[in-house]
Order: structure tokens, then C-alpha cells, then sequence
């Protein structure tokens, strides 16, 4: 009974032997099975490695264009804004242009304007030189006629102040006894003079017409100081028109005889 519990307790060398092989068998299996887990894990961590790196990849390129968008959005803008700079220049100087050029245009006109009116002034001014001298002209040849039917005829003389001095008026038509008075108060206010007064004595020589517009005078007599003389002279051109007589007509020729007071 022993011997037989014993036998079935204990294995056989052949039994041991498939034990052995079977415990060899299974770590064979268990390290395959750890081996394949550690390649699994393995592998677990190069995708997860892989994934990483292909998302920081991803991530870099998307910042990447993003900064290149970025970039060439404010490429584009600073691009409009010099656009709109050079525009803006661009119309300043056109205006600056149009305003010179309006300007000029002004000036040209004012220019112009002033032009036409010296040539017109100008012309008037030749215009009325002309009709004046063909109305001296006129003048003078009825002055003429009437010299020529009145040579001869008697006349009258007379005294009178002119400004600070005194005169007559004598000799061509004949004139009435107050017409001297009438040429004094005329003549006097018109003498200029602050020279010497002493000695002095000028005889002007009057033409006039009918209604007493001077037609000439002239230094009859001088009275050897030239700047008298022309104060004198200037003073009857001063005077017209000339007084008319009593008759309502201003004699045609006669003289006046000018001194300086003192």
C-alpha cells in the first residue's frame, strides 16, 4: 500500500521529463507573450511619438502660414497706404497746378485788362489830341478872320491887382472902362510868386474866343527874369475862361500888364 501511494505521489522520469518540458514550453510562451506586449508598447510609443511629432509639424506649418498670411496682408496694406499716399500727392499737385495755372490765367487776364485799357486811354488820349488841335486849329483861323476885320480898331486901357501885384489890361478890341477890373479879379487869385518883387513887370498878350475860352497866351513883354514871366504866364492860362464884357462877349485880343506887389 505504501509502495503504491508512493508510486502515484512521485513521477516518473518520463513524466518529469514532459513536466520540464511543458514549464520550459510555457516561460517560452510567457517571455513570447512579454517579448510581443514590450513590441506592442513599443510601438504604442513610437505612433504616439510619430503623432506627436506629425502634430508639432502640423502646428508649425499652421503657424508658419499664419505668419505668412500676416505678412502679406500688412505687405497689402502698406501697399494701399502708399497707393493712397501717392494719390493724395498726386492730387495736391494737381491742384497746386490747377491753382497756379488759374493764377497765371488771372495775372494774364489782369495783365490783359490793363493793357487794353493804356491802349485804350492811349487812344482816347490821341483821339482828344487830335480834336483838340482841329479846334485850335478852327479856333485860330476864325481868330484870324476876326484880327483880320478888326485890325485897326481902337482900345482901351485899365488897372488891376493880380495876386500880391498889379496889372492892366490895354490895347486889341475894344473893351469897356470896367473890363480891367473883371480880368483883375480873375487873374489875381491864380499868381504864384515868392521871389523878388522889385523892377518887375510882365505884358501878356490874350487871345480868346467870343465866349471867353483862351485860345493863346503869350509874353507880350518880358520882364527879364524868366521865372516871373512864367508865373505870370501861368497865371492868365490859369484864368479861363476869360471875363466877358458888358456886351456878354469876351474881347477877342488884348493884353495884361502883371507886377508883383512891392
Amino acid at each position: 500500500f505504501l509502495r503504491s501511494l508512493i508510486g502515484r505521489q512521485l513521477p516518473l522520469p518520463d513524466e518529469q521529463a514532459d513536466i520540464a518540458l511543458q514549464e520550459k514550453k510555457r516561460q517560452q510562451q510567457e517571455a513570447a507573450r512579454q517579448a510581443q506586449l514590450a513590441e506592442q508598447l513599443r510601438q504604442q510609443k513610437l505612433q504616439a511619438q510619430q503623432e506627436a511629432e506629425a502634430k508639432r509639424q502640423r502646428q508649425l506649418a499652421a503657424d508658419q502660414a499664419a505668419q505668412k498670411a500676416a505678412a502679406a496682408k500688412q505687405k497689402q496694406l502698406q501697399q494701399q497706404q502708399q497707393q493712397q499716399a501717392d494719390k493724395l500727392k498726386q492730387q495736391q499737385l494737381a491742384d497746386q497746378q490747377k491753382q497756379q495755372q488759374e493764377q497765371q490765367k488771372q495775372a494774364d487776364a489782369e495783365a490783359q485788362k490793363k493793357a487794353d485799357a493804356q491802349k485804350a486811354a492811349k487812344a482816347k488820349a490821341q483821339a482828344d489830341a487830335a480834336a483838340q488841335a482841329k479846334k485850335l486849329d478852327a479856333e485860330r483861323r476864325e481868330r484870324l478872320a476876326q484880327m483880320q476885320g478888326s485890325a485897326g480898331a481902337p482900345g482901351s486901357t485899365g488897372n488891376g491887382l493880380a495876386k500880391s501885384g498889379t496889372g492892366s489890361g490895354s490895347g486889341g478890341t475894344a473893351t469897356s472902362p470896367g473890363y480891367a477890373d473883371k480880368v483883375r479879379r480873375v487873374v489875381r487869385p491864380n499868381i504864384s510868386w515868392g521871389g523878388e518883387t522889385e523892377g518887375l513887370e510882365t505884358v501878356i498878350s490874350v487871345r480868346c474866343s467870343p465866349t471867353g475860352t483862351l485860345l493863346d497866351a503869350q509874353i507880350a513883354r518880358s520882364s527879364g527874369n524868366s521865372a516871373w514871366d512864367d508865373a505870370a504866364l501861368r497865371a492868365v492860362q490859369r484864368s479861363n475862361p476869360m471875363p466877358q464884357d458888358i456886351d456878354g462877349k469876351t474881347p477877342t485880343s488884348f493884353k495884361i500888364t502883371l507886377r508883383p506887389a512891392g
